[in-house]
């Protein structure tokens, strides 16, 4: 039953982004693709996969105890503030402190998840920001 409704938000979903798509305005410099094509491609692939859950769903999944679900739900926690401390103290070190929260809760040690907090934040400022040249939140001290 639970694959079920979620298939059934995730139909809803794909039809909202698909019609989002589709009132997308063309600028005045369109290339061959259009700027509808990649959202039209992730609707389509959202809609059927939703589709795949309600024509076949698994059997009902055993849902964690209550100490589980407060994890879930404080791991969610941890991405809402990851984001609205984004812009406040930037890319770098917010990114820091949250990978080393969620992979601590994951199962690894305190000190190697501060390592790969660094290393995450590090590894994905080299790629998208030097190599790729992408914009990504700046904190106090300018980077």
């Amino acid at each position: 039953m639970s694959d079920r409704i979620f298939g059934g938000f995730g139909l809803a979903l794909a039809v909202f982004y698909i019609w989002a798509a589709s009132i997308i305005k063309d600028s005045f410099m369109v290339d061959v693709i259009g700027p509808r094509a990649f959202p039209y491609i992730v609707g389509s692939v959202l809609f059927i996969c939703s589709l795949y859950f309600i024509v076949r769903p698994d059997d009902e999944p055993k849902w964690p105890a209550l100490n589980g679900l407060m994890e879930i739900m404080v791991g969610a926690a941890v991405l809402f503030v990851y984001s609205w401390a984004l812009p406040e103290i930037g890319f770098l070190i917010s990114t820091v402190f949250a990978t080393a929260y969620l992979t601590w809760r994951l199962g690894t040690t305190p000190l190697w998840s501060f390592v790969t907090g660094v290393g995450t934040s590090v590894g994905i400022y080299v790629v998208f920001h030097l190599i790729l040249g992408l914009s990504l939140a700046k904190g106090p001290f300018g980077i």
